[in-house]
């Protein structure tokens, strides 16, 4: 069904000088935090060319380039039919995402802070550790709501309407939404992997994205569990939330049939003895891209640009978008505001799409692969337990703060100490165990 609600901004009226705002999730935003976490740049001298920005799909990637377009004075609407929405995934930000964006860890949402994460392997091994810095999880609706709160309160006008067609022939963009049309100056299309409004824009297709299954459970837990499968591209997760546990499963599109899939879920939620009353089913797609779709999508054009998951902006091993959502509006609205949109694609490779090609090489070594006669992910089970050295580097990689393109020199680098402590765990297992026990905690944020 389309949605024809609109809120018009008082900023449409005359000078506006935000306050305070209230709107989806009912939280007040102080307009003079809003650059809290955004980079601070030069105005470029191009910037009054395009005046008015549409942008298509109000989550993570299209709230933060808007907010940062409209406190620069561009003329912003988010057309999304939804807008807060309850997106079925993990809904976790790494370190770097904290780093780069803090309010995400200030804010009074509710929101829960994750410390502690478990390995479990295809043959039954389980590896339990603290992270090298915390994982902060939303329930995606409260986060689109917060990050829309905060582009309305820099002057964001917001329409719940599906947008059904871009034209960018002509000397404005022609959007249709809601059975009107609206003109802009330049369109950014941040509305998913399968959204394709446009000629010169493709929609992901099947080897660039991966099946999601699972359950929203009313139930409390602290400790993130991921659980990998034999020769298997992808992974089964718990994920606590502030309120409730987000419990799922992630495929390869084409790799196994859903009621497969939905069997290994099912065995997963049995395993774990998660409590399933009052549990909600759900399935989505999302992207899982190729390393040639990272490296040759087309994301911008004359007066379009693409963001988030419509551009691929995902980790092909830990699924994680969140991060590169925001990271992706943040740098398209730093081109757009210093006049220099064509250079959006080089700085998104800069900031971090080569290391998400080269992670996309790695993911089916990792997830199909064999190391020492057994599978990669068994190995790497049994390697946190018995070395301090190798579950540091599965900390990092786990909190965000380990890059993948430096990862195998980082690996080779500590071969020897990670083997030493391997083979001294078969000789005295017992002191690898209180090492491990007593393995000292990280300083937190």
């Amino acid at each position: 069904m389309t949605h024809h609600f609109l809120v018009v901004h008082p900023a449409a009226h005359g000078a506006w000088q935000p306050r305070r705002s209230w709107c989806y999730t009912r939280c007040p935003v102080d307009s003079s935090s809003i650059s809290a976490g955004l980079i601070q740049i030069k105005t470029g001298p191009d910037k009054r060319a395009m005046k008015e920005i549409a942008i298509v799909g109000g989550g993570p990637a299209g709230a933060l380039c808007g907010e940062r377009l409209a406190s620069h004075g561009f003329q912003v609407t988010i057309f999304d039919e939804r807008l807060a929405w309850e997106k079925p995934c993990g809904g976790g930000l790494t370190h770097k995402a904290i780093k780069a964006y803090p309010f995400l860890l200030d804010s009074s949402q509710p929101k829960k802070i994750v410390r502690i994460a478990e390995l479990i392997s295809g043959s039954g091994h389980r590896a339990r550790f603290e992270m090298s810095h915390p994982i902060v999880i939303y329930a995606r609706k409260v986060l689109n709501g917060l990050l829309l709160d905060r582009a309305q309160a820099a002057g964001c006008h917001t329409v719940c309407s599906r947008v059904t067609s871009v034209n960018i022939d002509g000397p404005q963009v022609r959007l249709m939404a809601g059975g009107e049309e609206r003109r802009s100056d330049f369109v950014v299309l941040a509305a998913g992997a399968r959204n394709q409004l446009l000629p010169e824009t493709v929609a992901l297709g099947a080897k660039d994205l991966e099946v999601t299954l699972g359950y929203f459970v009313p139930t409390e837990e602290d400790i993130l569990k991921v659980k990998f499968l034999k020769e298997f591209e992808g992974y089964l997760w718990s994920f606590p939330r502030s309120d409730h546990l987000s419990v799922g499963i992630c495929a390869k599109m084409g790799q196994s049939p859903t009621h497969e899939l939905r069997r290994h879920l099912d065995e997963f939620v049995s395993e774990e003895k998660i409590p399933m009353a009052g549990a909600r089913f759900f399935s989505h797609m999302l992207p899982s891209p190729e390393a040639q779709t990272i490296r040759g999508r087309r994301i911008v054009g004359k007066n379009w640009a693409m963001a988030g998951d419509a551009a691929a902006c995902v980790d092909p091993v830990t699924g994680e978008g969140l991060y590169y959502a925001l990271r992706s509006g943040d740098l398209l609205a730093q081109a757009l505001i210093e006049g220099l949109p064509q250079a959006y694609p080089e700085r998104l490779r800069a900031a971090f799409s080569a290391d998400l090609e080269f992670a996309s090489h790695l993911a089916r070594k990792l997830f199909r692969g064999n190391f020492l006669g057994g599978a990669i992910t068994t190995r790497m089970v049994q390697l946190l337990n018995c070395s301090p050295a190798f579950r540091d580097l599965v900390r990092d990689v786990f909190s965000g703060s380990q890059d993948y393109r430096s990862l195998k020199s980082r690996l080779w680098d500590q071969f020897g100490i990670t083997f030493l402590e391997f083979a001294r765990s078969f000789f005295s297992p017992s002191a690898t165990a209180r090492a491990t026990r007593s393995a000292p905690r990280e300083p937190q944020p």
